[in-house]
C-alpha cells in the first residue's frame, strides 16, 4: 500500500469517526429479521402488493422470499436513460427465476446537460442531485423492500441515486449501469466543427449535422465527462458488477449482465447468509478508491463536489485536501477524450476496468480490501471482465496490460505524474482545476481580468471581437447561492478558438464547467463564492491573474492592502436569463454549502 494512500485514509478515518458510528448505529437498527416487509400491517401490506399478479401476492405475503426495489432514472430523452425502458421486465423475470420478487419502487427526475448546456435549465441542474436524493428516499420510504437496484447514467442522477440509497444504508444495492453508445465521428472532428461554427465559418445546419454524428443514439455520450466518470467510480467502489461499465446497450451480454445484478442483489439481502447493505460497502477505503479512480482517468471535476456529499451522507468526511494529496501520487494514466483522442468505447477495448484497477492495485494505490457486490469481496475480482461463453455469462482474467498504450498506459509510464485535477489556492480563495486535457504550454497564463457577471456577456463581447487579445475570463456570481451553479460549458469553444489563435487565455469563476472540458486552463469552484462575499467579488478589469495550473495558485497581483480593501462587487446579473423553474429551488440556493463542501442543501442523515 502506498504509504501516502494508508496516510490519507487514516485521516478520513480518524476525521469521520463520531459522524461515521453514528451512521452506521443508525442503519444497523433499522435491520429487520425476515423480509422487511413483516413490519407492515395487514392493510399496508395489501395496498403494497394490490396491483401484483396472484403469484406475486403469495409470495409478498409470505416470510421466505426478498422483495427487490426497482428505482429508475428512465426518460427517453436521456440517450444514456433511453434503454432502461426494457430493464423491469428483464428484472422481474431473473427475480423470480432466482426466488425472489421484484417492484418498480419509483422513478427520479433525470435532466440532461447535453440539451440544457448554456440554457435557463441548466441553473437547476445541480441542485436537481437533491431532488432526486429526496426521490430516491421516497421511492424507499413504504418498507417493502429487502434490496434495490438503481437504474440510472447521467450527471446529477448516479450521485443522486447514491446519497438516496445511504440514506436507506441498511438495504444492499447493486447499481446497474446502461453502457456507452457507439462510437460516433472523432471527437477532434465534433471539437473542429464547434471552432468553426463559433468563428461564423459554418451555419447552424452543418452544426447540427456535426452533433448528431456524434450523438446519433441510445446510450451514454462517448467522451469522459461526468457521466462515464460515474460509472467508473461507481465500479471502482464495487457497486457494479465487475467490468460491467461500459458495455453498449441493447446487447445480449448487456441483458445478461442485468439480469445478474439482480440475482446479485438478493444474495445479499439479510434473509441469507452473505449480508452486504449499501452503508456498510461504502465505506472510507471505497471513497479514497472513488478518488483515486478519478485522479488516475482525468475525471469530471464535478466529482470534487459529489463524492464529498455522497461520503458525508454515509457518516463520512472528506475534503479537497484530501484530493490534493492523493493527486500528489496517483499519476494519470488514462486519455479519454477531453484529455486525448480517445472515446470510452476505445478505452473498453484498451482493456478498460479491469486493466485499469489490475494497475492501480499492482502499485498499492487502490484498497483491496473493500466489500462488493461480486461474489466474492475485495477488488481483484474486478480484474476480469464479462463474456458470454455458449450463452453463459461467465468471468474470465482482464488483460495482463493494456491492449493500447496510447489510451490505458502504466503507473510507471503515466500521461503525467499527478492526477487529473489540481487544487488551486492562492488570494482569490481556493477552486479546482482540471489539466489532464491542457497541453503544458498553457497551463500557466498571466493577464489582465475581463470580468462578468454572466456567460452571454463574454459570448457577446467574443462576437463583437472584443477578446482578440490575452485576458483571464473571470465570470461572477455562479455559485449554488447565486444562480444554482450552472455550468459554462458553452464558453469552451470560443476560448479554445482564441488559444488557438496565439492568445494567452484562462477562465477562473465561483460556477462549473462541464465534466468535459479541459482544454482552456481554469480555476472553477471558486470558495468563498462571490455570493458569500468572495475575493473574486473584488477582482476589477484589468487586474493582473497568475494562474498557474502546475503549482495550483491562482492570485490577483494587486497590492493586497488595496485589494483587501476594496467592497465585494453587487451581483448585476440579467434577470431575464434565468430559468423558468428558479423560483422552485430558491430555499436551496439561499441555503446551499459551498463547492467545497458538497454545494448541497440536504444531507439525509444530519
Amino acid at each position: 500500500m502506498h504509504p501516502i494512500l494508508n496516510s490519507v485514509t487514516e485521516e478520513i478515518i480518524e476525521r469521520s469517526r463520531e459522524s461515521r458510528a453514528i451512521y452506521l448505529a443508525r442503519i444497523d437498527s433499522a435491520v429487520k429479521k425476515g423480509p422487511h416487509r413483516s413490519v407492515l400491517g395487514c392493510g399496508n401490506l395489501a395496498h403494497g402488493f394490490a396491483a401484483c399478479a396472484a403469484t406475486e401476492k403469495a409470495d409478498l405475503a409470505g416470510d421466505q422470499k426478498a422483495n427487490i426495489a426497482i428505482v429508475s432514472a428512465y426518460n427517453d430523452m436521456l440517450s444514456a436513460h433511453e434503454p432502461y425502458k426494457d430493464f423491469p421486465t428483464l428484472i422481474k423475470d431473473a427475480a423470480k427465476e432466482a426466488g425472489g420478487v421484484a417492484q418498480f419502487a419509483g422513478g427520479v427526475p433525470a435532466m440532461c446537460d447535453g440539451v440544457t448546456q448554456g440554457q435557463p435549465g441548466m441553473e437547476l441542474s445541480l441542485f436537481s442531485r437533491d431532488v432526486i436524493a429526496m426521490s430516491t428516499a421516497i421511492s424507499l420510504s413504504h418498507n417493502m423492500f429487502d434490496a434495490a437496484l438503481y437504474l440510472g447514467v447521467c450527471d446529477k442522477i448516479v450521485p443522486g441515486l447514491l446519497i438516496g440509497a445511504l440514506s436507506f444504508g441498511h438495504l444492499p444495492a447493486v447499481f446497474v449501469p446502461a453502457g456507452p453508445m457507439t462510437s460516433g465521428i472523432t471527437n477532434k472532428e465534433k471539437a473542429r466543427t464547434r471552432q468553426k461554427y463559433a468563428e461564423g465559418k459554418i451555419g447552424r445546419k452543418e452544426l447540427l449535422e456535426s452533433e448528431s454524428k456524434a450523438y446519433h443514439g441510445p446510450g451514454t455520450c462517448t467522451f469522459y465527462g461526468t457521466a462515464n466518470s460515474n460509472q467508473m467510480m461507481v465500479e471502482i467502489m464495487g457497486l457494479h458488477l465487475p467490468g460491467s461499465s461500459f458495455i453498449n446497450p441493447y446487447t445480449p451480454l448487456r441483458d445478461e449482465l442485468t439480469k445478474a445484478a439482480t440475482k446479485q442483489a438478493l444474495k445479499f439481502t439479510a434473509l441469507g447468509n452473505d449480508f452486504r447493505p449499501i452503508g456498510h460497502v461504502i465505506d472510507e477505503k471505497a471513497i479514497v478508491n472513488a478518488i483515486v479512480g478519478l485522479l488516475a482517468t482525468g475525471g469530471s471535476t464535478n466529482h470534487t463536489m459529489h463524492l464529498v456529499a455522497i461520503a458525508r451522507s454515509a457518516g463520512i468526511v472528506i475534503n479537497w485536501d484530501d484530493f490534493d494529496n492523493l493527486s500528489k501520487v496517483v499519476p494519470l494514466i488514462a486519455k479519454i477524450y477531453p484529455n486525448g483522442p480517445a472515446d470510452v468505447n476505445h478505452f473498453q477495448a484498451a482493456g478498460g476496468m479491469g486493466v485499469l484497477i489490475g494497475e492501480l492495485l499492482r502499485n498499492g494505490l487502490l484498497h483491496e480490501d473493500i466489500i462488493t457486490v461480486a461474489d466474492e469481496r475485495g477488488m481483484q475480482h474486478y480484474t476480469q471482465e464479462p463474456k458470454l461463453i455458449d450463452g453463459q455469462l461467465t468471468w474470465e482474467p482482464s488483460p495482463a496490460t493494456s491492449l493500447d498504450p496510447e489510451v490505458l498506459s502504466t503507473v510507471e509510464k503515466p500521461f503525467a505524474k499527478s492526477g487529473g485535477l489540481h487544487v488551486m489556492h492562492g488570494n482569490l480563495g481556493r477552486g479546482i482545476s482540471k489539466v489532464s486535457a491542457v497541453k503544458e504550454e498553457h497551463q500557466i497564463v498571466e493577464a489582465p481580468a475581463i470580468v462578468f457577471d454572466d456567460q452571454d456577456d463574454l459570448m457577446d463581447a467574443f462576437k463583437r471581437g472584443e477578446l482578440e487579445k490575452d485576458f483571464i475570463a473571470v465570470i461572477r456570481f455562479q455559485g449554488p447561492k447565486s444562480n444554482g451553479m450552472p455550468e459554462l460549458h458553452k464558453l469552451t469553444p470560443p476560448l479554445g478558438l482564441l488559444q488557438d489563435k496565439g492568445f494567452k487565455v484562462a477562465l477562473v469563476t465561483d460556477g462549473r464547467m462541464s465534466g468535459a472540458s479541459g482544454k482552456v486552463p481554469s480555476a472553477i469552484h471558486m470558495c468563498p463564492e462571490c455570493a458569500d462575499g468572495g475575493p473574486l467579488a473584488k477582482v476589477r478589469n484589468g487586474d493582473m491573474i497568475r494562474l498557474n495550473a502546475q503549482t495550483g495558485e491562482i492570485n490577483v497581483l494587486v497590492d493586497n492592502a488595496e485589494f483587501n480593501a476594496r467592497r465585494p462587487a453587487a451581483n448585476h446579473a440579467k434577470d431575464h436569463h434565468h430559468g423558468m423553474g428558479r423560483e422552485l429551488f430558491a430555499g436551496f440556493r439561499l441555503n446551499a454549502s459551498s463547492a467545497e463542501t458538497g454545494a448541497t442543501n440536504v444531507f439525509l442523515n444530519d
